[in-house]
């Protein structure tokens, strides 16, 4: 009996052996399954955000091809020479495209980027003949209004805020309430110009020259763009390149703007094409997210150099 029972007990051991490795091969299987139609609804979900940016409205026959400059330009806002330098690509190369109007709702910001959205705007303007319009709504102003000269004419609404043809550094000084509290400052550099801006340390003279000569060339690189814009059409003042700014009624008197009028204005009675096509690139939530992690790394240095040359 002994020997029966051992023989009995080992059957049932190893029948819930073979039933217990098959769960978990089952329960392995489906863990597998489970993971990899997430991974492909996931992938489905980011190829969607993706594609989303790259739709524009299809076109259907001739049309007034339509791109937003709104919030700061910036290489990491949506505002970007990559990315309005590309709508302006497709607009220029849509056949069906009588003319590009540029919408403006911008402060200003970087000017290599506005400079970069120029320099293109100009190019595609020679390559394809096609005539360009800049709309002024609530602020047009110091490196959008850069991009906005690129324009074949320039429409405000007479209260738009226009101008503010000018360049600035910002920073700031804690030197001397660092002193009352009794901080002291260790800073070990290599190079004696290696701690320029820093916000903790004193300004010497040697130091403000050089920047201030520095904003001046950016300044006068804007100033020439602007000539070269408007023309004969800009009134010359001495108040002109100050970085003041002007209301749109105003702006058109001094020639830094051509007419009062809107986007449905130029689409019916100028391009004479009252379809508008938006090739505004519609940046998404998953790239939005990419580019702020990305930026996350340098952002605080380049903040506490007070940035490099702003338009704004």
């Amino acid at each position: 009996m002994p020997a029966v029972s051992a023989g009995v007990d080992s059957r049932v051991v190893e029948e819930f052996a073979r039933r217990y490795l098959k769960d978990r091969r089952s329960e392995r299987r489906w863990r597998i399954f489970f993971r990899l139609m997430w991974l492909l609804l996931i992938g489905a979900f980011v190829w969607f955000l993706f594609a989303q940016q790259r739709l524009v409205s299809a076109p259907s026959g001739p049309h007034t091809a339509l791109i937003e400059i709104r919030g700061e330009i910036d290489r990491e806002a949506e505002a970007s020479a990559e990315g309005l330098n590309a709508a302006l690509r497709n607009a220029f190369e849509d056949a069906g495209a009588q003319a590009v109007v540029l919408r403006i709702n911008s402060p200003g910001g970087s000017p290599v980027q506005a400079g970069l959205i120029n320099d293109e705007l100009l190019r595609l303007k020679a390559l394809h003949k096609k005539k360009v319009y800049a709309v002024c709504e609530e602020l047009c102003a110091s490196a959008a209004y850069y991009v906005a000269v690129g324009a074949d004419e320039i429409y405000v609404n007479k209260a738009s805020v226009v101008g503010s043809i000018g360049v600035l550094i910002d920073s700031f000084g804690f030197t001397e309430a660092m002193d009352k509290l009794g901080v002291e400052r260790r800073l070990i550099t290599a190079g004696n110009n290696k701690a320029l801006l820093d916000p903790f340390s004193p300004l010497p003279f040697l130091q403000r020259e050089h920047v201030q000569a520095l904003i001046n060339q950016v300044h006068q690189q804007f100033i020439a763009v602007v000539k070269r814009g408007r023309g004969e059409r800009l009134k010359e003042t001495a108040e002109i390149f100050s970085g003041l700014f002007w209301n749109g009624e105003q702006a058109v008197k001094l020639g830094l703007a051509d007419h009062i009028g809107s986007l449905d204005l130029i689409a019916r009675e100028v391009v004479k094409a009252e379809e508008v096509i938006d090739y505004t690139p519609k940046q998404n939530v998953a790239e939005r997210l990419v580019k702020r992690f990305g930026a996350a790394i340098g952002a605080g240095a380049v903040r506490a150099l007070g940035g490099f040359g702003s338009m704004r």
